[in-house]
């Protein structure tokens, strides 16, 4: 397979993975309902944290995290705490009657900065991912013959499609809640939203711990 080919087969993954619910996709779901801003923001965190997953894959860096038992539960118990965390915050936020002026009372936007370290926290404190990117990554670059152009290469097309991706959900979840502004249904959406992380946050927590390497 050609060199652009192995990239373009790479990022037909990539994007298949994004599309598949997960912790990212909750913490940005959640952001969103918030205003298309924060939820672009919390996208880029995610990026940011899909680049270092599959940098850490490419180098090699995330075998050892995938190999260490101690170190995978550190990390998930760390990961499904956070998500449960920001599911009751969105609760909490939901159930408030007065926090904005209006019978919707949005939870507040928060900061560019705060909403890209939720997402980046989200992804990089998601262990699975080691697990998945060291089984992928073999798969396009061979084991012992990693260049410095797709060390950098596969990342960055890597955190390309996870962002185009989420800016689709993005702009679409936004777009929708706008419609919902002066009703009590948007609040209801944003109670099953902050149901939903601690819901993820909770199967994190219990999920199958990664299976040993062979050899």
């Amino acid at each position: 397979m050609s060199t652009a080919g192995q990239y373009a087969a790479f990022a037909v993954v990539m994007l298949f993975l994004a599309v598949s619910p997960g912790p990212d996709m909750a913490v940005i779901v959640s952001r969103a309902l918030t205003g298309w801003a924060a939820g672009a923001a919390a996208t880029l965190g995610v990026a940011i944290g899909i680049f270092v997953w599959v940098l850490a894959a490419v180098t090699g860096i995330a075998a050892l995290l995938a190999a260490s038992a101690q170190a995978f539960t550190l990390v998930k118990v760390a990961g499904a705490l956070y998500l449960v965390y920001l599911g009751a915050r969105a609760l909490l936020t939901a159930r408030r009657p007065g926090g904005v002026p209006g019978a919707g009372a949005p939870a507040r936007p928060g900061t560019p900065f705060d909403n890209a370290v939720r997402g980046f926290l989200s992804n990089i404190l998601n262990p699975k991912a080691a697990v998945l990117f060291v089984a992928l990554i073999p798969q396009f670059v061979p084991h012992g013959r990693v260049s410095v152009a797709e060390a950098i290469a596969f990342p960055l097309v890597a955190a390309l499609v996870v962002a185009a991706w989420y800016l689709v959900l993005t702009t679409t979840v936004a777009a929708l809640h706008r419609k919902f502004a002066d009703s009590g249904i948007r609040r209801r959406i944003d109670a099953v939203a902050g149901a939903a992380l601690i819901a993820v946050g909770i199967g994190v927590l219990f999920g199958d711990p990664p299976e040993p390497a062979a050899g």
